[in-house]
């Protein structure tokens, strides 16, 4: 039982559970957004480069975040390969939260991709990767469980505002170790 608990039990105090509940998912999920954001800092170094950080994840989507400054280029937008890196490192993460979820250790490779560019990118961005239906991660955890090794496909964008600047469409292989 975390500490705070205890010293609320000390005092006396009654806990409910929904809370408690509430806040062990919210210290669980920050510890695995600082082990990805140290496991894209260590095995991946070029996101450094990017000051990339991990914004955010839930059950639709997963964000992270860069900022223009470090990412720029000659005419004072977003560098393409700058856009499409973050975007690809997003799909890169949306699979390892899902390996974590299944309980599975995995190699995930980008197999294919493909960038739209849609409109200049002129402030720090964030590129957000889209959770799949439930239909498509059950066949992938169902190939995982039964030849280790699956293929899955994920959406993800950048926005400027309410306009999509970038697409990305993305193929990832996950062999399991």
């Amino acid at each position: 039982m975390p500490t705070y608990l205890m010293d609320a039990l000390k005092k006396g105090y009654t806990i409910d559970i929904e809370d408690f509940m509430e806040k062990a998912g919210s210290d669980i999920m920050q510890d695995s957004l600082r082990e990805l954001q140290r496991l894209l800092n260590t095995e991946i170094p070029i996101t450094r480069h990017f000051h990339l950080t991990v914004g955010a994840y839930n059950e639709r989507m997963l964000r992270l975040d860069a900022p223009l400054a470090e990412n720029v280029n000659h005419a004072g937008t977003a560098f393409g390969g700058s856009l499409s890196a973050l975007l690809t490192l997003a799909g890169w993460s949306m699979l390892w939260f899902m390996l974590q979820e299944y309980g599975l250790q995995g190699e995930i490779i980008i197999q294919d991709s493909t960038c739209r560019y849609l409109a200049p990118v002129t402030k720090d961005f964030s590129a957000y990767c889209y959770r799949p239906s439930n239909e498509q991660l059950g066949r992938f955890e169902k190939m995982l469980r039964t030849h280790r090794k699956g293929r899955l496909e994920l959406m993800a964008d950048i926005r400027e505002g309410d306009i999509q600047a970038v697409s990305f469409a993305g193929r990832y292989v996950v062999r399991l170790f």
